[in-house]
């Protein structure tokens, strides 16, 4: 429990630091993620990220200069019929939340879920979750 409080006044920090107008939008999505995913933790990542985990990583915050990022590490893999998720790379997608009215939108949820049946049915193994600065491999020498 000590931990939880830690954590989340960290989470508190991260958010005045990058921008505190913020904080009413990533309080509702904290929120939200409990109550859609009540076994779920947060956590901070190695790049400094808020996170959620639940059998793997869950969904992320990243605070901005306009909108808050809330994102799936799993995006691709989410069905999303509303067409709320943007991104462009191999997992990563995300939403753009820019008042707390945005983060009430059903489908927010609905995302949330999907990324829990996700994580429920095909769990990420350590082997597959990311890693901030693997170690570089040396070149095979020939000889």
């Amino acid at each position: 429990m000590q931990g939880d409080v830690k954590i989340g006044a960290a989470i508190d920090d991260y958010v005045e630091m990058k921008n505190p107008r913020f904080k009413p939008v990533t309080d509702a999505v904290r929120a939200l993620v409990r109550k859609a995913v009540p076994k779920s933790r947060e956590a901070i990542n190695p790049w400094g990220l808020p996170i959620f985990e639940w059998n793997g990583p869950l969904c992320y915050l990243m605070v901005g200069k306009n909108h808050v990022t809330f994102g799936f590490p799993r995006g691709t893999s989410l069905e999303d019929p509303a067409k709320l998720l943007q991104g462009t790379g191999k997992n990563l997608r995300h939403i753009k939340l820019r008042e707390v009215a945005d983060v009430h939108d059903a489908n927010v949820k609905k995302l949330i879920l999907r990324a829990k049946k996700l994580n429920r049915e095909q769990p990420l193994t350590s082997g597959m979750r990311a890693r901030k600065s693997p170690t570089p491999r040396r070149p095979a020498v020939a000889r």
